[in-house]
């Protein structure tokens, strides 16, 4: 794992999927956090906010912008693994019992309907429709409960960022099995009912926040004004940091 703009990120897909089979053996629950740009953006601004998201597992990188800010400060290459993509690779697997949770029940009948086509074991698996309510109020000693007489290893969160990122943090004490992600408007994605994700050759030309902003606008735009407004400062903060890290080396080789 390696920590840019402040945020452990882990970018080596098989150790990411390991990671997950060597916890589900280990007593506990933890959480993976999938981080795009509002995530960052958010976790630069908030401390706390922050300090949950890499209280976790670990974090994997959700943008295809960051991958190309570490490359032009660090000279470090790395691509994106984006929260539909674990998603997808996972439900496929066949080797989970999941439990989905999030919000309006139309959105997971759809995913179910459609996940049933890619893994027909999910028929048997649970969709549950989270109250809606603010972080605090949620009943989360019942919702462990539930995700325990369940049995799943893999618990999906939907609630959008930051909330459900908080929601995996104050679940994860009432839960003793099970790796939470959180894949935001993944549900949407591939409930076939939802906003679907943007065509591949935008995604491939970094050109999925225009298909987000086409389909979303009211939602969107608010994001990417507080994105667009603190990235310059959140790029030369991760050169400045560079640096430092740089100068502290030679004065080791020097001295």
């Amino acid at each position: 794992m390696n920590k840019y703009f402040n945020i452990r990120y882990e970018f080596d897909r098989k150790l990411v999927h390991d990671s997950i089979a060597q916890r589900l053996t280990l007593p506990g629950s933890d959480y993976i956090c999938v981080a795009d740009g509002v995530i960052m953006n958010v976790a630069n601004r908030r401390p706390e906010y922050l300090e949950v998201v890499n209280g976790g597992l670990l974090t994997i990188c959700d943008s295809s912008y960051v991958p190309l800010y570490i490359k032009w400060i660090h000279g470090s290459r790395y691509n994106q693994y984006s929260g539909s993509e674990i998603f997808i690779d996972i439900v496929a697997s066949r080797k989970y019992r999941m439990i989905f949770l999030g919000t309006q029940q139309n959105l997971l009948n759809g995913l179910k309907r459609e996940l049933t086509k890619i893994n027909p074991d999910v028929e048997n698996m649970t969709f549950y429709e989270l109250p809606f309510c603010d972080v605090p109020d949620f009943d989360y000693p019942s919702i462990a409960r539930m995700v325990e007489k369940d049995g799943a290893d893999i618990v999906w969160v939907a609630l959008g960022a930051p909330k459900q990122e908080y929601f995996m943090h104050r679940l994860k004490p009432h839960l003793n099995h099970g790796v939470m992600i959180a894949v935001g408007a993944v549900f949407k994605f591939f409930s076939g009912v939802g906003v679907q994700r943007a065509p591949d050759w935008m995604v491939r030309y970094h050109l999925e926040f225009v298909h987000r902003l086409a389909k979303e606008p009211n939602k969107q735009i608010s994001r990417c004004f507080h994105i667009v407004r603190t990235l310059p400062g959140l790029l030369y903060g991760e050169w400045k940091h560079k640096h430092r890290v740089m100068n502290a080396d030679n004065r080791c080789v020097d001295g």
